[in-house]
């Protein structure tokens, strides 16, 4: 990647995003920041509206805004439906972080019988084992391990420390963060009278393409059948993904969420932070889970949000909760006993 400094006018900007220009067309920006924190050479964007008094005061070079927004800063913009989605494009511009040139380390082992597309990088202290295959231009960072017959699609990029179980199939343009491991045994026990006999994980994982894993996320290989994500999944780091589950299409899992074996979960899902979701279960399209929330049963609706945590109250409020629920069974059986007692009442009148 060249080591130039990115600059973009508003005019070439507007012309390659396909968005409207408010402003001096030659106003220039090298970077992106936040409203209150960027700069004259800076590009911000507005898509909160609680951030909307934050406008007036903001020194940055270009806003992204809605046109509604646009009466309140008296700066360049740049006008878009969903500024967000606009934003991020344009930051793709100006992430100068570089890549390594394509080779093979001299500290990389690489199986005599891999198969090796075009440009591909094999940073050091990599392991590619046998009967893999790399597409065009894939980047294989320091100390990653792949397993006996890989496959991974072009542009496939593991930063480092990636480990991929035997037949794991990636597919193109997929981003695995460091640490992260895809095709590790998933949790098949069976208990035997005294003691547990493993039950061997016979599958793998196969990820479509566009797919992204965090940092130190786990994704298990299926016991019979393959764990399979659909086209462009996005997982967060840290999150569990158990074997033998189906995730559909552009689903995407924040933060410590962990998703039982042999869950069935539909496209366009999201699941927030720390949520969870038991084993052999469906869930269906565009379904929203609440942080910390835990889904225990099959959910059919399309479109629909779930939630199940307790937000966080004061000590001296939650302690008085706590005491209410250590007598919620004495209450109920009082209860019980005053529907009784009434129902015996009327039948007597």
């Amino acid at each position: 990647m060249s080591s130039k400094p990115a600059r973009f006018t508003l005019s070439e900007l507007s012309g390659r995003f396909a968005l409207r220009a408010q402003g001096d067309g030659g106003r220039a920006v090298t970077g992106v920041g936040t409203l209150d924190g960027a700069g004259p050479d800076d590009l911000a964007f507005l898509a909160n509206p609680a951030y909307r008094a934050q406008l007036q005061h903001s020194r940055a070079g270009i806003v992204v805004l809605r046109a509604d927004d646009a009466a309140a800063f008296p700066g360049n913009c740049l006008l878009a439906d969903d500024p967000y989605v606009a934003f991020a494009r344009i930051a793709s511009l100006f992430d100068r972080r570089p890549l390594p040139a394509p080779g093979i380390h001299e500290r990389a082992v690489v199986h005599p019988g891999t198969v090796l597309g075009a440009d591909v990088y094999i940073g050091p202290g990599a392991v590619v084992g046998a009967d893999c295959t790399l597409g065009d231009r894939c980047s294989i960072g320091p100390n990653c391990v792949l397993g006996h017959g890989c496959s991974l699609g072009p542009d496939v990029r593991l930063v480092a420390n990636v480990s991929l179980g035997d037949g794991v199939r990636l597919g193109a343009r997929v981003l695995v963060h460091p640490g992260a491991v895809i095709g590790a045994d998933g949790f098949g026990l069976v208990l035997a009278g005294d003691h547990w006999e493993k039950v061997p994980q016979l599958g793998s994982v196969v990820v479509g393409d566009d797919c992204e894993v965090g940092a130190n996320s786990c994704i298990d290989r299926g016991a019979i059948g393959d764990t399979v994500l659909e086209e462009d999944v996005r997982i967060d780091n840290l999150c569990q993904v158990g074997h033998n589950c189906y995730i559909g299409a552009h689903t995407a899992l924040a933060g410590m969420v962990g998703i039982a074996g042999s869950t069935r979960i539909g496209k366009y899902c999201m699941f927030a932070g720390r949520s969870g979701v038991h084993g052999h279960i469906e869930i269906a399209d565009r379904v929203t889970v609440a942080a910390q929330s835990m889904v225990k049963k099959s959910i059919t609706e399309p479109g629909t949000t779930w939630a199940s945590g307790i937000p966080v109250r004061p000590l001296r409020e939650w302690q008085r909760i706590l005491g209410h629920l250590n007598q919620i069974e004495s209450s109920v059986k009082r209860l019980r006993a005053l529907e009784r007692s009434n129902a015996e009442t009327r039948d007597d009148d």
